[in-house]
């Protein structure tokens, strides 16, 4: 089945998106970056944490989302169109994104996501046969359900709040000063809230899939729709959609100004998924206009080789930040991270455009490709059609003519 360039394009997007976002856990810790008053920023670089908080943090991973579940459901066309088994084709792909997202998160770092979309995957296959309609109508049910319901906030005790403020102090000086293997034993034995937190927990196994299937939904309807496959025609949609960019910068600005409460995380929430929305519309503006200049030539590169460019983030970010590379951690600053991302990602531009001169996927997605169609070529086994025997017998007594 033929690729959707715009898609391929957003998926770049999101990437360099998630980049900018990844940037503030790369060089404060997942759980320093929400508390920044640890660092000394000066205010320049104050008021850059708060432009990635607003307009990057939490916008980005939507559109990711987003296109997930665009892609399982063209995914599954194309295997239905193959007549084979689609279910046991996604269950072999989800188990492989699992594995590398353990991997990812066991030696590389602790902001990983495939090893959620692959279980997220498991979860949407109820939803693979559905219609169109129905598809957007659950989407919508499950964004106002779980929207109206809040967040709360869950009151820390004092030594929950301790433990946090020393194990924030230790990762800094850990992940600034430290080698590969004393790093590595702290992000994964020495998680301050996780292992203790029963409601931590219950909220990511039970809650978190509800909150986030909203956009996989929205995606999966869009590709039974064949949107953004003729972007010149759908043009006044993606006009209507580009609306809901200032009306999510408005929502995230005002939920950060609120003391924290269950409103301002509500809106937070809100304002980041119709931010995204309004991020695809706008982009998709621009790419019927741009789609052969360089730039979004280089996103869409970037895209159809997003799962290696994503890894590749890890090593490269981890090897500036961390002790056994650089050792920035903490020290770098805001304003010279968003100039760093723009770098990295020029360069992740660059790089998959020269290499999808000589191959067709990256070596990632060739491992992911081939575990799914469970091929050393990575091919789509062909099942030939079942001719029943009553059949065969008229076709063989039919005279020659």
């Amino acid at each position: 089945m033929e690729r959707v360039r715009l898609i391929d394009s957003l998926r770049g997007l999101s990437l360099f998106g998630i980049l900018l976002a990844n940037l503030l856990i790369f060089q404060y810790g997942i759980w320093g970056k929400d508390e920044i008053s640890y660092f000394s920023l000066s205010s320049m670089d104050a008021g850059a944490y708060k432009f990635i908080k607003i307009v990057v943090e939490g916008s980005f991973m939507p559109i990711f989302t987003f296109l997930f579940g665009y892609s399982l459901i063209k995914l599954v066309e194309s295997l239905k169109s193959k007549n084979v088994k689609v279910k046991r084709h996604l269950v072999r792909r989800f188990i492989i994104l699992m594995v590398f997202g353990i991997l990812h998160s066991t030696f590389l770092w602790e902001g990983d996501i495939l090893t959620f979309y692959g279980l997220m995957g498991f979860f949407l296959l109820m939803f693979i046969n559905r219609k169109k309609k129905t598809l957007i109508i659950w989407g919508i049910i499950l964004f106002v359900l779980t929207n109206a319901m809040g967040y709360g906030i869950y009151e820390e005790t004092k030594e929950e709040k301790e433990k946090l403020s020393s194990y924030i102090v230790k990762t800094n000086d850990i992940y600034k000063n430290d080698t590969y293997s004393e790093i590595k034993y702290h992000r994964n034995n020495e998680d301050p809230l996780l292992l203790e937190n029963e409601f931590f927990i219950l909220f990511v196994l039970i809650l978190a899939p509800f909150l986030t299937a909203p956009l996989f939904l929205f995606g999966m309807a869009a590709a039974k729709g064949n949107m953004f496959t003729k972007p010149h025609l759908e043009q006044k949609w993606y006009k209507v959609g580009a609306l809901l960019l200032p009306i999510g910068i408005g929502l995230k600005s005002v939920s950060i100004l609120l003391q924290e409460n269950a409103w301002s995380s509500i809106l937070l929430n809100v304002g980041a998924q119709l931010l995204s929305i309004g991020y695809i519309a706008a982009f998709s503006i621009l790419f019927v206009s741009l789609s052969k200049s360089v730039v979004f030539r280089g996103f869409e590169s970037v895209g159809k080789l997003s799962l290696t460019n994503y890894i590749m983030q890890t090593v490269l970010c981890t090897s500036i930040f961390y002790g056994y590379g650089l050792g920035l951690f903490g020290d770098f600053g805001m304003v010279n991270s968003i100039i760093l991302g723009l770098v990295i990602f020029a360069l992740q531009c660059v790089c998959s455009t020269l290499y999808l001169k000589k191959f067709n996927r990256g070596p990632l997605e060739y491992i992911l490709r081939m575990g799914t169609n469970f091929s050393w070529n990575g091919s789509v086994k062909k099942k030939r059609p079942f001719l029943k025997k009553s059949k065969k017998v008229e076709i063989e007594n039919t005279p020659v003519l």
